[in-house]
């Protein structure tokens, strides 16, 4: 563990140390280099091993139609929840709130605009993009804010939808540490996004 974090600190002084345009020429290289990769050692661990991708994939496809099934009620009840959050004008309250407080330390301001992002995604990833996209319409793609919402979308989870959907779905009504353990990792995602944000575009 501290050596990944040694690595990963390591990475982002790099990248603070180079010019915007080899930062994204970098950046765009390597995401597509991992992802390449990934995809090839699944299929090759696959052959390696003697496994029908295509079958496997297929009972695989057909496992997830049986629990899609059984969490229809639990995702009905966590959309509803959500949707009684927005409409209630809890969510701009709060980013008010934090706007407040942010402004009274003495810190940058621009990346409070995208925290109802980071507010929903907990609860619903369909609703954390809607606002995502409803932040780039108003502020354009190449915001601040709007950037910092696409990298709090891609390093946060739907914590409260997973506990509600898949512990539900299995009759665990006893989540013991993993909510606490989940929103912790929620919160280090959220600010592991506004540093990078920061690095990378501010």
């Amino acid at each position: 563990m501290g050596g990944l974090t040694v690595l990963i600190g390591g990475l982002l002084y790099y990248f603070s140390t180079l010019r915007q345009e080899e930062i994204n020429a970098i950046s765009q290289v390597a995401s597509n280099v991992i992802l390449f990769t990934v995809i090839i050692s699944f299929i090759a661990l696959a052959f390696y091993r003697k496994i029908n991708v295509f079958e496997s994939f297929i009972e695989g496809a057909k496992e997830g139609f049986d629990v899609a099934i059984k969490i229809i009620p639990y995702l009905v009840g966590i959309l509803v929840a959500v949707g009684v959050f927005r409409a209630s004008g809890a969510m701009d309250y709060l980013v008010q709130g934090v706007r407040a407080i942010v402004s009274l330390v003495g810190i940058d301001t621009r990346f409070v605009e995208a925290l109802p992002v980071a507010f929903m995604k907990p609860m619903s990833g369909s609703g954390a993009r809607g606002l995502m996209i409803d932040l780039m319409h108003a502020k354009g793609a190449d915001d601040f804010a709007a950037r910092v919402a696409c990298v709090i979308q891609g390093s946060t989870e739907t914590t409260f939808y997973v506990l509600a959907v898949y512990f539900g779905s299995v009759a665990i009504k006893k989540t013991r540490h993993a909510l606490p353990a989940a929103l912790l990792a929620e919160l280090a995602g959220v600010i592991a996004a506004i540093i990078i944000a920061y690095i990378f575009f501010g």
